[in-house]
C-alpha cells in the first residue's frame, strides 16, 4: 500500500545555525517542499540583512533538494512602516514571543498591550504579512495557552484583517477560537497530536519529548486530533520540529522541544491510517496552508509506503521522537 502527498509544507519549523544548520537542514529539504523558519536563532533574525544571509545559510545547506525557506522576522514593537514595507518582500510572517517564553525568546515582547503594538499591527494589516505568535503567559506552565486566549481574541476583535496564525495549539480553548475568529488560524505539531503530558512525566522522565508548551490532557489531544483528522480549513502541519543536541536535553535544566522533521510525514502517514482519514491528510499537511498564506509552493511528489521503518539512534548529536521504535510507515520515494 502506497499514500502519496503532493508538496508537503512545514509551517513552524527550527533550523538552528551553524553546525546543528548542517545537521538537520538536509532533513526537513528531502522530503518537505518548504518550510516556514522560526527566527529565534542566537541573535534574532531582526534586520533584513540578517535574514537574507541566514537565508543563503539555509539553502546552502539544504544541499540539492527542493526546498524553499519561507522566511520569519522576531517581532519587536519598535518596527517603523517603511521597515516593513521593504520586509514584506522578503517574509510573509513575523513571529511574536513573549519575552522569555521558550527557547532563545529573551527578547521577545515584554507587554501585550494593544496600543503599545497597534503601529506595527496596523500596518501587518495593511501590508497583508501574518502575525505568527507563540501565545502563552507566564502564568502556571498547564494553563499559560489557556490564559493566553483573551490576548488573541483581543487581537483579532482589535485588527480584523490581520491574519494570526495561533502556532502549536494545545488545548480545546484554543481549537474552540478557530470558529469564533474570521481571522484566526492554528498550526498543529505531530507530537501534540500524539502525547499528552502523561506520557512526558507520568513514569520516567522522559527529555526527549519535553516541549513547549507543554503536552496538556487527553480531552485537549483529542480536540487537536478532531481538527485535524477531519481537514479543518484553518489548521495546518507546523513540526515545531526543535532539535537540541544531547547535552542539552540528557541533563539537568533540559531544553525544550521535540525533534520530529526527518520522521513527520511517516508518523502523521500512520497516524491518519489508524484512524481512517488518510483523505485529509493532503489538506493537513500542504492544501491549507496554501491558501492560509496565499503561497504556491515548488512541487515535490513525497510516495509513502506501509512497510515498517525503523527510527535512527540518532542524527547527528540529536535525538529524535520514535529513536530505535519502529514506524508502520516509510518513505519511498521523492520526486
Amino acid at each position: 500500500m502506497t499514500h502519496s502527498l503532493l508538496s508537503p509544507l512545514d509551517m513552524h519549523l527550527h533550523l538552528r545555525d551553524e553546525a546543528m544548520l548542517k545537521v538537520v537542514a538536509p532533513l526537513s529539504a528531502h522530503s518537505f517542499s518548504a518550510g516556514l523558519v522560526m527566527p529565534n536563532v542566537v541573535p534574532p533574525i531582526t534586520t533584513i540583512e540578517a535574514l537574507l544571509a541566514y537565508k543563503k545559510r539555509i539553502v546552502e545547506a539544504s544541499g540539492n533538494d527542493v526546498f524553499e525557506p519561507l522566511m520569519t522576522l522576531f517581532f519587536r514593537s519598535d518596527y517603523t512602516r517603511s521597515f516593513l514595507e521593504e520586509a514584506s518582500l522578503h517574509v510573509k510572517a513575523l513571529k511574536l514571543y513573549p519575552s522569555g517564553i521558550t527557547t532563545n525568546s529573551e527578547g521577545g515582547v515584554a507587554s501585550m498591550d494593544i496600543e503599545v503594538l497597534r503601529p506595527v499591527l496596523e500596518a501587518m494589516s495593511d501590508l497583508g504579512l501574518i502575525l505568527c505568535v507563540h501565545g502563552e503567559t507566564n502564568g502556571f506552565v498547564m494553563d499559560r495557552e489557556k490564559e493566553f486566549g483573551s490576548i488573541y481574541e483581543s487581537f483579532a476583535s482589535s485588527f480584523p484583517r490581520l491574519k494570526i496564525v495561533m502556532e502549536h495549539i494545545t488545548t480545546k480553548e484554543s481549537v474552540a477560537l478557530l470558529d469564533k475568529y474570521d481571522n484566526l488560524y492554528a498550526t498543529i505539531t505531530l507530537h501534540h497530536l500524539l502525547i499528552t503530558l502523561d506520557d512526558v512525566a507520568g513514569g520516567m522522565l522522559k527529555p526527549h519529548l519535553f516541549c513547549k508548551p507543554i503536552a496538556k490532557r487527553e480531552e485537549d489531544r483529542q480536540a487537536l486530533l478532531h481538527v485535524s483528522l477531519n481537514a479543518h480549513p484553518k489548521v495546518m502541519f507546523g513540526s515545531d520540529s526543535a532539535p537540541h543536541p544531547i547535552s542539552k536535553k540528557e541533563c539537568c535544566g533540559c531544553a525544550a522541544g521535540v525533534f520530529t522533521a526527518p520522521i513527520a510525514l511517516q508518523a502523521l502517514t500512520e497516524l491518519f491510517d489508524k484512524h481512517h482519514a488518510l483523505a485529509s491528510l493532503q489538506a493537513f499537511v500542504s492544501d491549507n496552508a496554501q491558501k492560509i498564506y496565499n503561497y504556491k509552493p515548488p512541487f515535490k511528489e513525497v510516495i509513502l509506503e506501509k512497510v515498517p521503518s525503523l527510527v535512527p539512534n540518532a542524527y547527528g548529536d540529536v535525538v529524535p521522537m520514535f529513536a530505535n521504535e519502529s514506524l508502520a510507515w516509510s518513505l519511498k520515494n521523492v520526486l
